[in-house]
């Protein structure tokens, strides 16, 4: 039988593995939290960009979840026949569109917030309160390289 190198792990000890797995759990866990609302924390990143009361257009908001332009007329168009957001031409630009929440669209943000952060809690309660922020500080410092490309 060959020997392991003196680097080789075992996979679930792997950083990727232990990454995908704890946003898999997280997702799970605020999915689950956000569902008695008619929706999933695809549609809570939407409601985040889209709380600051500020008109956004699709792309906009696309670019800051990282999400596809197909993907987001879906949720967008989703949103706007449940009356959650309105989609009217953007004045600047009349070849875009301006995606603004309403004021129930307001009020889903508030009651999924609250929903979003008790499931946080829950992720993060193994660790304790210092620990979990810590832990919030350590991924804003692996993250802070991307700064400024969304």
């Amino acid at each position: 039988m060959p020997t392991p190198a003196p680097h080789a792990m075992e996979p679930h000890d792997a950083l990727g593995y232990l990454v995908k797995h704890a946003h898999l759990r997280l997702t799970a866990l605020t999915d689950a939290a956000l569902a008695p609302l008619d929706i999933d924390s695809k549609d809570f990143g939407v409601l985040r960009v889209l709380v600051w009361r500020e008109p956004m257009s699709q792309q906009e908001v696309a670019a800051k979840l990282g999400v596809d332009r197909t993907t987001m007329v879906a949720l967008i168009d989703a949103f706007e026949t449940k009356g959650i957001v309105t989609r009217k031409p953007d004045p600047n630009d009349r070849r875009r569109n301006a995606i603004e929440l309403t004021e129930p669209g307001l009020a889903l943000y508030r009651k999924a917030d609250a929903a979003y952060v008790a499931a946080e809690d829950e992720f993060l309660a193994p660790l304790g309160a210092t620990v979990a922020a810590q832990f919030r500080q350590a991924l804003r410092a692996v993250l802070a390289p991307l700064e400024g490309r969304d």
